[in-house]
């Protein structure tokens, strides 16, 4: 069995970070300046993972406001308004308004990977993308097109992202799709959402491709549909609801993806306790006959601080290699 770890989305600012930040939209500091301070806390969040072991790392997205913010800013058609709770968390995202079908404006990803990719040797980089339904479910709609005209519009859009990003070295694609572990997320969602997923990763050439689904375990009927995902892995938050998530896993397995196990907990800042946490990943990775599993966090490492991002990376790391020993 093959066993690697990488975490599942952005990181936390450090102090000098969220202080330059908050110096250049007063208009006290360069964009050059900027640019240098998130260069050298990216660098340093990408050595975090590579000493941990972590076999596909990010680049901590620290300028990023949330997940939406930067396709937001590079497209046209669409802006960024008030803000809002992401989901149930003490996080706060601004609400994208469409005002028309979003059309292409500056690449956001292939840029950074041009930039980080190499930093990241000889790990694998990902590239983290807001799935369509979530990021229409999020917004507000004043097209004049259904939501699933809208939907299809941004997968396209989000489908050349990819397609730029995997040429520019990205070899691990993620698409995170929250909105499907709703307890209200629809069977017709789940099949729109996986079509435009599929759209998606068949941008991505040859890099692995991930659809995430996390903050909670989706329904039965939902799952049945992700099952259908032309992704090579699908990512559930495991260790929010282990109960819930053995009992659906049990029953349905992955199908022929490899599972990526959402379990050290990003939502706290105390240590996960791992012992358990590699029995709850053998469990899952037997019952399931998983010939690949990935280890990851609960959702994005931007809920706690930053210097217990950096302890909940190591933490990821040394799970991985414990679950490695015992296969």
């Amino acid at each position: 069995m093959i066993v690697w770890a990488s975490p599942l989305g952005g990181y936390p600012r450090s102090r000098v970070v969220r202080r330059v930040l908050r110096d250049y939209e007063r208009g006290l500091l360069s964009s050059g300046e900027l640019d240098r301070v998130v260069g050298e806390a990216s660098s340093l969040i990408i050595g975090s993972q590579l000493s941990s072991g972590l076999a596909y790392v990010v680049d901590g997205m620290v300028d990023w406001h949330d997940i939406f913010r930067p396709f937001t800013e590079s497209w046209l058609n669409v802006t960024a308004s008030g803000l809002l709770r992401y989901f149930d968390n003490n996080f706060f995202y601004r609400i994208p308004v469409f005002t028309e079908k979003p059309e292409a404006g500056k690449l956001v990803w292939a840029p950074r990977v041009r930039r980080y990719a190499p930093l990241a040797e000889p790990s694998g980089f990902k590239i983290v993308l807001p799935g369509p339904v979530t990021f229409t479910s999020m917004s507000v709609n004043k097209s004049g097109y259904s939501n699933e005209e809208l939907a299809e519009a941004i997968a396209k859009l989000l489908a050349d992202e990819v397609k730029a990003a995997v040429e520019a070295g990205a070899s691990m694609v993620q698409i995170d799709e929250p909105v499907l572990t709703d307890p209200d997320a629809t069977r017709d969602e789940a099949l729109l959402a996986v079509e435009l997923v599929n759209t998606i990763v068949a941008s991505a050439g040859q890099a692995k491709t991930v659809l995430a689904l996390y903050f909670d375990v989706p329904g039965s009927g939902v799952y049945d549909v992700i099952l259908n995902a032309k992704s090579n892995c699908i990512s559930l938050d495991v260790v929010d609801a282990p109960e819930r998530a053995l009992k659906l896993v049990e029953a349905k397995g992955f199908s022929s993806h490899c599972g990526v196990l959402g379990l050290i907990n990003s939502r706290t800042i105390y240590d996960d306790p791992l012992d358990k946490l590699v029995e709850l990943a053998l469990k899952v990775a037997r019952g399931s006959k998983l010939e690949e599993v990935g280890v990851t966090t609960s959702t994005w490492l931007d809920l706690i601080p930053y210097g217990y991002s950096l302890r909940k990376t190591y933490l990821l790391g040394f799970l991985a290699s414990k679950v490695s020993e015992r296969v």
